[in-house]
Formats: C-alpha cells, sequence, structure tokens
C-alpha cells in the first residue's frame, strides 16, 4: 500500500469564479494577478453543440470545460484517454428539483434532468462528445473525493501505460440541502497524467498510508470560505505548488483512513 508513485502533469483545466482556466489561474495563485477583477458566468465548453450547451446542467459544464482545457493543453486527444470523473455530490441542484418534484408531483419529473441526476453524467457525455470509447469511471468519496480519484487515475496511468484524464468538479448546493450540504461555489480542475513523458509540466511522487484527513492548508490567497467547502477545491493546494514551479510536498485525503502523500519533484526544464 505505501510503495511510492511517480506521474507526470502534461496538462491543467482549471474552472471557478475568479480562475478562469490555468494560465491565469497560476499568475493569480502566485499572487501576481488579483481574482477580484475576473469573473466568468459559467463555463462554456465548446466540445458540446450550442443546443447541448444549453440543455447541460452547471455539473457537466464545468466537468468538460477544465477537462477540454488539460487535453488542448497536453495536446492529447481526448478520444485516445481512460478518464477518470470525480465528484463528492453530483449535481446538487437536479437532486434538490427531484426531490421536491417526487414530493409534489411524480409524474412531472422531466426525463432529461432524470438522466442528468446519474452520477456518470458528466463522463457520459464527455465521451459522447469526444467519440472516447476507453475505459471511463466515476467515483465519489465524499471530502476525499479529489484525493482517490487523482490515486486512481494515476493508478490507471501505469496499469494501461496510457496517459489518463483526470477531472474532480463540484458545484453548490441549492433548495434544503444547503442545511446540510456545505458547498457554496462551483469548481472544477482536471489533469492530464502519464507514467511516462518527454514534455511533461510536472512530476509528481504519490505514496498512500494510513491516516487521518488534515484541515485543508490556507496556502492561496483564493483558500476562502466559497472554496474551502468545495470538496473538489482540495487540489488547491497542489495546484498552488504547480503554479510556483517549486518542489514540495503535501497531503491529500484519499478516503477514511487513506491518506496520499504528495510529492513535487524538481524541475527539469
Amino acid at each position: 500500500m505505501n510503495a511510492p508513485l511517480k506521474i507526470f502533469v502534461e496538462g491543467i483545466g482549471v474552472w471557478a469564479q475568479g480562475l478562469p482556466g490555468w494560465e491565469a489561474s497560476r499568475y493569480i495563485l502566485c499572487g501576481k494577478m488579483d481574482n477580484a477583477t475576473i469573473s466568468a458566468a459559467r463555463p462554456t465548453p465548446d466540445i458540446l453543440p450550442p443546443a447541448e450547451r444549453r440543455r447541460a446542467p452547471e455539473s457537466v459544464l464545468l466537468a468538460l470545460d477544465v477537462a477540454q482545457q488539460a487535453c488542448a493543453m497536453a495536446q492529447r486527444d481526448p478520444r485516445d484517454l481512460p478518464n477518470v470523473f470525480a465528484s463528492a455530490y453530483g449535481d446538487l441542484a437536479i437532486n434538490d428539483y427531484l426531490c421536491a418534484t417526487l414530493a409534489r408531483d411524480p409524474g412531472a419529473v422531466s426525463p432529461t434532468r432524470f438522466h442528468n441526476s446519474v452520477h456518470n453524467a458528466a463522463a457520459g457525455y464527455w465521451c459522447i462528445a469526444t467519440g472516447c470509447m476507453r475505459s471511463s469511471t466515476a467515483l465519489s468519496a465524499g471530502s476525499a473525493s479529489f484525493g482517490a480519484g487523482l490515486l486512481e487515475a494515476a493508478l490507471l496511468a501505469h496499469t494501461e501505460s496510457a496517459a489518463v484524464l483526470f477531472v474532480a468538479s463540484d458545484v453548490a448546493a441549492t433548495g434544503p440541502l444547503r442545511d446540510v450540504i456545505d458547498c457554496t461555489a462551483a469548481f472544477g480542475v482536471a489533469l492530464v497524467l502519464t507514467p511516462q513523458s518527454v514534455r511533461a509540466i510536472a512530476r509528481l511522487r504519490l505514496t498512500p498510508r494510513s491516516g487521518n484527513a488534515p484541515e485543508l492548508a490556507p496556502e492561496a490567497a483564493v483558500l476562502h470560505a466559497a472554496y474551502r467547502t468545495n470538496p473538489a477545491a482540495r487540489s488547491l493546494p497542489l495546484l498552488h505548488a504547480l503554479a510556483r514551479k517549486q518542489p514540495g510536498a503535501l497531503t491529500l485525503a484519499a478516503a477514511a483512513g487513506l491518506m496520499l502523500d504528495t510529492e513535487i519533484l524538481p524541475w527539469t526544464k
């Protein structure tokens, strides 16, 4: 369980209010740009046709937007990449709608919203839009979903000896769900990971070990309350380290009682 796993990062995608893609986000994370001056109404992945973008829920748009960013940065064809999609909650707005409609008038449930409620909806949209027929995984591990997904994607990359797309995203809770789920803002991140690379932007060494989850380290100014409660935003300390292009180490929760020691190795270029 504690054998280290080396993995290369070839592409990064990020979307949140004030973090509109990796190019701007890396300056924001390093304190060289003020994210308060940047706003975007919603993610708009052009990999979906306009009609599909209008119908797709926020959770799908968010996941596909960051996935498309990461693949473009890595210069990888999405059709060739096995993929892992992680989300703690899925689409909370649709869950709220379904619960309210079932309580009020079960026959009025929208078939479109119902099929968008499944946990692998984003993965399904991605595979259809890109024509990808490689393996696809959708997982949830609560607040540890980012770490669990990162470990799953890294293991898959080594098992398949291939580049893998990893996406983690969660959207804000709505309606009565806000009383039980303290997630107030959308956040999405994607990484293209590969076991071997000549054009990687970073190298990571991942070591699973038993242990309990630490508090999210407040390393960057963007780690304010709005993102602190989004499980996908547990990626921010790692993104901050990658933005600085400096070696370092941090620990991510990957499951109850399972930690992922993550070492950012020295840059080679």
